[in-house]
């Protein structure tokens, strides 16, 4: 049944992107694609220099990270595939800082983690990363780093390194962000916008266009699978008077208050919809005809039984209601026709009463 505005959570409109955002699965396998190539390449150049550790461990990182794009390419699993990448690169630039790599000049890239880290993993998990990583590199550079690993690094360049490492983890945390924020307020403006297209204003009720959306699917429904269902057809009875005796005010409460009945007596598969005006549609899906007679009458019932306070004192409305349930290989327009047939017999036998196709249900 449709229901008034909903807040949608931050956490579930995180999951969506925006136009012209890279997803995360397509730049993880880019950089893969940019990665494999270089790591070989500096594999080859450590080769010249005869060192029989650092060539195969760096063809090794660049198979695993191969290897990470496969496994998403055939699973399509995403979050084993942003895990893989994390780990990798994380212990590669690892090693690249601690055993000094290219004449320890390999430690610059450790300025392409923060980034990387940030657009592709959730906030917290980039702070997390980024602070482990500037803590290691803190360590790496003291008295005790120098003890363990003997690192060839200069003072000026250890003092200028986490100064510069640091800037660049803060500035791409406030960018990263900025960029959240960004994105979560096009989203949910997108969201107001698809809420306020398929809506009515002033009851929250799906609006006529939405209502067509979801008659047309339980019709699809109806075609595949022979589930039939009905079409509540209601009006305000003698509403025009309402307006003209109390003023325009009291008749939108009456037409809230049709809404608030149709939510509280429909259940939750049904599609609720204000039709236009003081008329409003009703979608039961899997109802026959005598089940949708009484849901008619339920919630005529229901709605007698309230009042609105006007300056005259508390005033009662009522509703006729008109019954369709779907025929056989019958369109949708002629579904809706028979329905306000039975609405039209509804209103000349009397007002305040359900009829459907052969009967009619009295007040």
């Amino acid at each position: 049944m449709s229901t008034a505005a909903r807040k949608t959570p931050d956490t579930e409109l995180s999951q969506f992107r925006v136009k012209g955002e890279i997803p995360v699965p397509v730049l993880i396998n880019w950089l893969t694609m940019v990665a494999v190539p270089l790591l070989c390449f500096f594999a080859w150049r450590s080769s010249f220099r005869e060192d029989p550790v650092v060539p195969p461990l760096l063809v090794g990182f660049a198979a695993l990270l191969a290897v990470n794009s496969i496994v998403y390419w055939i699973s399509g699993h995403r979050t084993l595939q942003r895990r893989g990448f994390i780990t990798i690169i994380t212990v590669l630039f690892t090693y690249l800082a601690v055993h000094a790599v290219e004449d320890g000049s390999a430690i610059i890239w450790l300025f392409a983690y923060p980034p990387i880290i940030f657009y592709i993993s959730e906030s917290r998990i980039g702070v997390i990363a980024c602070g482990g990583g500037f803590a290691a590199v803190i360590l790496l550079f003291s008295p005790l780093g120098e003890l363990l690993f003997s690192p060839p690094y200069s003072t000026s360049f250890r003092l200028t390194m986490i100064a510069v490492l640091g800037f660049e983890m803060v500035t791409c945390y406030i960018l990263d962000q900025s960029r959240r924020r960004s994105k979560l307020g096009l989203l949910k403006l997108a969201a107001e916008f698809e809420y306020a297209a398929k809506h009515d204003a002033l009851t929250g009720l799906a609006n006529r266009r939405e209502a067509l959306e979801q008659l047309e699917a339980e019709y699809q429904r109806y075609l595949r699978h022979d589930r039939t269902f009905s079409v509540l057809l209601l009006d305000i009875d003698l509403f025009k008077s309402v307006n003209d005796n109390h003023g325009h005010h009291i008749g939108d409460e009456l037409i809230v208050q049709v809404a608030n009945t149709l939510r509280e007596e429909c259940r939750r598969v049904d599609t609720v919809a204000r039709w236009g005006g003081e008329e409003y549609l009703v979608v039961l899906p899997e109802t026959g005809p005598a089940d949708a007679l009484n849901s008619a009458n339920r919630i005529r019932e229901a709605f007698a039984r309230k009042t609105v306070a006007t300056e005259q004192g508390p005033i009662q409305a009522t509703l006729s209601v008109g019954v369709a349930s779907i025929r056989r290989a019958e369109s949708i327009d002629r579904l809706l026709q028979r329905c306000d047939e039975a609405l039209y017999r509804a209103k000349s036998r009397g007002r305040n009463r359900a009829c459907g196709d052969e009967e009619t249900v009295a007040a």
